[in-house]
């Protein structure tokens, strides 16, 4: 079975990038975490985790020893990866290297994919609420205008596979990080809310300054859409994880 992937469409016709988010379909790895599953601490074997890692990466013609990631804590710390490896304590990645691809494993956070095509730099950032509510797009896109003279004007970017409104009830506590624009109360007045951590994520990409047209969001929903994703939520944390993975090919 070949490796299932979506492929954004905002950064079609650029030279040399590979950008995309796996399905859970594809892969090696058993009931929960069937089948194409790149989570290390999901308790699916670390044999099935490398299997599908070398699947992809065949598929695509890099190395597994190409990949940058990190163990993800749900901060703001932001790194900027200048040779592949996993790294530990942080929740958003950059480079400006080519043959360096970032990578953010998810199961209901939204994966954020920028691209800057004018200093040929690119940033992948786990978005769960708790970053989102830190602001942590903003903040990584700063760094980015910090390391690389990035101009927001210029960038690209992809909100990923994630948790929809619908799907996303939370307790008051949470919602209250957010505008009121991102959250509303359940159909069933149940006192929680339902949040929009997609539509938070867009907003703020827009007030960092990129343009309307230059934002995609994917339109699946972790949770809903349980033929094509892994779902933290929906599966009670005994599932997968999917990658999203950017990078610069070298010419």
């Amino acid at each position: 079975m070949l490796p299932e992937y979506l492929v954004p469409g905002i950064f079609s016709g650029i030279n040399n990038l590979v950008a995309l988010q796996t399905t859970r379909n594809g892969g090696a790895s058993p009931t929960p975490f069937n089948s194409f599953n790149f989570g290390k601490n999901t308790g699916d074997s670390v044999g099935n985790v490398s299997m599908n890692t070398v699947a992809l990466c065949s598929f695509l013609n890099i190395g597994p020893d190409t990949l940058a990631g990190s163990d993800q804590v749900h901060g703001t710390e932001i790194l900027h990866v200048r040779e592949p490896g996993f790294y530990s304590g942080y929740d958003a990645l950059i480079t400006a290297e080519q043959g360096v691809y970032l990578c953010i494993y998810t199961a209901d956070c939204f994966p954020v994919l920028i691209f800057d095509p004018v200093n040929r730099a690119a940033a992948a950032i786990h978005a769960g609420w708790k970053g989102t509510a830190c602001m942590i797009v903003p903040k990584t896109i700063t760094v980015m205008q910090q390391r690389f003279k990035s101009n927001p004007d210029d960038l690209l970017a992809w909100i990923g596979t994630g948790i929809s409104q619908a799907a996303y009830e939370v307790e008051f506590a949470v919602a209250d990080n957010f505008s009121p624009t991102h959250y509303k109360a359940t159909p069933s007045g149940n006192g929680k809310y339902l949040l929009d951590l997609a539509g938070a994520n867009r907003e703020q990409l827009l007030h960092s300054g990129v343009p309307e047209k230059q934002i995609e969001t994917s339109t699946f929903c972790s949770a809903r859409d349980s033929n094509l994703f892994f779902s933290y939520r929906r599966d009670a944390g005994k599932t997968g994880r999917m990658v999203s993975l950017i990078g610069l090919t070298p010419p």
